[in-house]
């Protein structure tokens, strides 16, 4: 089996099978969590409120981020791609930087538009020409949408709303649902890329936003 890729069964797993449940699977997401999250960082939560994943910086100063599981074990690490227009960042298995570990990456999907959309495309997907995945924000940010490519297939949605507030204590809580058999730590590896294209719109940075500069 390749690194990376939709299985046949109509399961959906990028990062790992254990992660993909015929189930439902509902989770909280929120930032400065107390002794769990370090800043501005994601950390991630079951129903029951026990922590399972969380995001670090690898160091620093550096921009590349590690999403960690319940054991502190790095499943996947996030760099962004400098002088990329629009900006992209590329997703790697473990603590990796290397090509060959590579599993996705995400862009805007259109450089020009107003609307806050990006494209996912599998390490595999060399030529681009239509996206794996595709993640959809509202102008608010407090809705998000993820579609198996460019069709009407939702696997997972994320919602800011009650249950997340009264269920988590943090900062930008919301509840994510992720579908039967979607590998949800991808989910959240996505969920952790478009937090970090919101920061870097709310900064200005260069290529972050296109050229609409509302998206989201």
């Amino acid at each position: 089996m390749a690194n990376n890729q939709v299985l046949l069964n109509d399961s959906i797993v990028v990062i790992s099978p254990q992660y993909c449940t015929p189930n439902q699977v509902d989770l909280y997401i929120a930032k400065r969590i107390k002794k769990i999250t370090e800043g501005r960082n994601l950390g991630v939560f079951d129903i029951n409120g026990n922590n399972i994943f969380k995001v670090i910086k690898s160091s620093l100063f550096s921009s590349r981020r590690i999403l960690l599981d319940s054991a502190g074990v790095p499943l996947v690490s996030l760099k962004p791609m400098k002088f990329s227009v629009p900006r992209r960042w590329k997703v790697y298995r473990g603590d990796s930087s290397d090509s060959k570990d590579m599993l996705f990456s995400v862009k805007r999907s259109n450089f020009l538009q107003f609307k806050s959309s990006f494209d996912v495309f599998l390490a595999s997907n060399t030529e681009e020409h239509a996206c794996d995945f595709k993640i959809k924000q509202n102008f608010s940010r407090k809705s998000c949408f993820i579609y198996q490519g460019d069709s009407d297939s939702i696997i997972a949605e994320m919602h800011k709303n009650k249950a997340a507030r009264d269920n988590v204590h943090g900062k930008d809580r919301f509840l994510a649902t992720v579908y039967p058999n979607v590998d949800y730590a991808f989910v959240i590896a996505m969920r952790a890329v478009l937090d970090e294209f919101n920061t870097a719109r709310k900064r200005g940075i260069a290529g972050a936003n296109g050229g609409g500069g509302g998206g989201g």
